[in-house]
């Protein structure tokens, strides 16, 4: 590591979202980005570090709790109110700070998710001037610079990072957690939405008491595994009627039709029931969390990989980027298309041809037994190896077809 990066490094442990660099990368390239950073977003901390052992860059980053605070108040952050002031949850405004619950502890007002969340937001929207480079990379007026240097492979990763004291506790409570409900808070009503890992317990309402997941992962992990849950203890419904329709089937066929027609009733039935249920606990986790009458996100930015000119759009007014349909309509048509209908008919070429040889083999009684099996391996090996050179084709057509 040069005497340059040296002078701009500071040991911390204090870190919410850590930016990895190849070993490859030079110091022009990190001081760059780093002057970028602390020019572009002053609101940041970032500090450089240098692992020996794999000789990878790092810069780690965080901010203050001010600037924290500005910035959930530029992204519309939901923060529950006192009841004082009304309670519920409200979008957080720095000029009433005052009205918010644990505004005045540091540690516990932002959840590890939500700094990250505002860190990623300042990142993410650190913007090239115009004619601004880096090496062969030209920027135009107004893109993302970290998206962009992360899609070119000179940012490795960006990341947020754990914080093992939460995970433990989240270890104890949830995974390792047998009869117990998932952190997900109280819901007042219905199916119970899952215990562990979404293991069910029959018929009890859901009392955990606090909302571990949802303030470590956010509301759309929290949601993922409510749903998760709720789904696993609905499904304790069909397997028990299921199961007692099979202890009593006769074995006749007539009996075994009727009971077939009846199960697939309960299952339409079933079916509707869960979806109905579910809208409302859905609905009553979207309240509790503050994000059921969440105004409509903002128009996300392009990827990186996206390329066309610039114009101002008819129906927001603002500026974009964009791509002329019928270039995009012709790559589909001379492009993806044949590429898609080749690999099918190669994959569906081999799969007979897999099945030939099984038939071949089978056919020859002196071969060992193992044998026997070679066809089967041969076509577990080339799945494997065609599922890599299928991604690598996949993702080139996803950043070629949309450009």
């Amino acid at each position: 590591m040069s005497h340059k990066a040296w002078m701009k490094t500071v040991p911390t442990e204090n870190c919410d979202v850590l930016m990895t660099f190849p070993d490859t990368t030079d110091d022009h390239t990190l001081l760059w980005l780093l002057n970028h950073i602390r020019l572009g977003i002053p609101e940041l901390i970032v500090q450089v570090r240098h692992h020996k052992h794999t000789r990878v860059y790092a810069f780690f980053v965080t901010a203050t709790y001010e600037s924290l605070l500005r910035g959930a108040d530029e992204i519309g952050l939901r923060k529950p109110v006192k009841a004082e002031f009304g309670g519920g949850m409200r979008s957080f405004s720095c000029e009433e700070d005052y009205i918010y619950e644990n505004i005045e502890n540091e540690l516990y007002f932002f959840t590890s998710q939500e700094r990250q969340n505002i860190i990623r937001y300042w990142l993410e929207n650190l913007r090239a001037k115009q004619g601004e480079s880096l090496h062969n990379i030209h920027f135009l007026e107004g893109q993302p610079i970290i998206p962009e240097l992360a899609a070119r492979g000179v940012i490795q990763q960006v990341f947020p990072l754990h914080e093992q004291r939460i995970l433990k506790r989240l270890m104890k409570s949830w995974v390792q957690a047998v009869c117990e409900a998932q952190p997900l808070g109280k819901v007042s009503r219905g199916w119970h939405e899952g215990v562990g890992l979404g293991v069910p317990a029959l018929f009890t309402p859901s009392l955990a008491p606090t909302d571990e997941i949802c303030d470590y992962f956010g509301v759309k992990i929290a949601m993922y595994f409510a749903w998760l849950g709720f789904y696993t203890s609905a499904m304790v419904y069909p397997a028990v009627f299921g199961s007692i329709l099979y202890t009593f089937t006769e074995s006749d066929q007539t009996s075994q039709d009727i009971c077939c027609v009846v199960f697939a009733i309960f299952n339409v039935i079933w079916a509707t029931l869960f979806l109905e249920e579910w809208k409302r606990r859905g609905a009553e986790f979207a309240y509790k969390w503050g994000t059921l009458d969440t105004p409509a996100e903002s128009i996300e930015e392009p990827r990186p990989q996206f390329r066309g000119i610039k114009r101002i759009s008819p129906v927001t007014s603002a500026e974009e980027f964009y791509y002329p349909p019928w270039k995009r309509l012709l790559f589909q048509c001379l492009v993806s298309l044949p590429v898609c209908l080749t690999c099918l008919s190669f994959v569906f070429l081999l799969m007979l041809g897999c099945f030939q040889l099984q038939e071949f083999v089978l056919s020859i009684q002196e071969l060992p037994r193992i044998i026997r099996f070679l066809p089967k391996i041969v076509l577990a090996v080339i799945v494997t190896a065609c599922d890599e050179v299928y991604k690598k084709i996949a993702y080139w057509l996803n950043d070629m077809g949309v450009c």
